[in-house]
């Protein structure tokens, strides 16, 4: 792949990927969502890519859509473009996706960051779902995500006003998973992915899958996936060796299958 908007590097296991838009602050173009699903799907493909972080640089993670592209358009337009399409792609990749965010992530970049399953802040970080401001609504899971996230009263807040919140707001809320140092953000974010490609991958994916899965479903519905994919587990030669090394106390050898 050699993509426009963005920068792709890799080390051992983890991979970045770096919107690369700086001079609109990362807008959220059609051709960039475009790129960025080609690259989350084919590192999702590749055995060696167990953790992938998303990230927008030291200044900026994402200002929201490309408003250009859409400021004339018809809803028929809309309807038939579809381009939310592409954010179900996102929430369908099984490798674990993290966030590192330095300064704004508002409208689509709030919503770019909340479908990542980890959230890595820097202090200076703000999050917000603005698009009440020019005459619409969050469109790429703002409404509903953000709702899970922080709760009722807050999401509406952020919605009907369009008011942003500091990266600790957002930590005391459980929407980030911790808050660090601006010039840290990116290297705590490769500590956490590191922490978790150095986990089983088969059970890194099912147990990702099921803790999503809490979310579209009853609590007992969602017990019942829970307990297939645990029992799925034993089906792994990396169930075997996990205990195996446990019992010899030792430190396993993953090998994904």
């Amino acid at each position: 792949m050699s993509p426009k908007h963005l920068l792709l590097t890799r080390h051992e296991h983890v991979a970045v990927v770096q919107l690369n838009r700086p001079d609109v602050l990362n807008a959220l173009s059609m051709a960039l969502m475009a790129e960025l699903v080609e690259a989350l799907e084919t590192l999702e493909k590749d055995d060696e890519v167990r953790c992938i972080i998303i990230t927008g640089g030291e200044r900026v993670f994402a200002a929201g859509a490309d408003i250009r592209e859409m400021a004339d358009a018809s809803a028929v337009t809309m309807l038939l473009r579809d381009q939310f399409a592409r954010w179900d792609r996102i929430r369908r990749i099984k490798t674990p996706l993290i966030a590192a965010v330095c300064g704004v992530a508002l409208g689509g970049g709030c919503e770019l960051v909340m479908a990542c399953d980890l959230v890595v802040a820097a202090e200076n970080a703000r999050f917000g779902q603005p698009e009440i401001n020019i005459g619409v609504m969050p469109g790429a899971g703002g409404t509903q995500r953000l709702t899970r996230a922080v709760g009722k009263a807050k999401a509406m807040e952020m919605v009907l006003t369009g008011r942003a919140i500091t990266a600790e707001e957002a930590w005391r809320l459980g929407l980030v998973t911790m808050v660090v140092p601006a010039e840290a953000c990116l290297e705590e974010a490769r500590a956490l992915a590191r922490e978790i490609a150095s986990k089983p991958p088969l059970a890194v994916r099912l147990a990702k899958e099921a803790v999503l899965k809490s979310f579209d479903t009853t609590v007992e519905a969602g017990l019942e996936f829970e307990r297939k994919n645990f029992y799925l587990l034993f089906a792994s030669e990396d169930q075997k060796e996990g205990m195996r090394a446990f019992m010899e106390k030792r430190k396993p050898d993953w090998r994904g299958v």
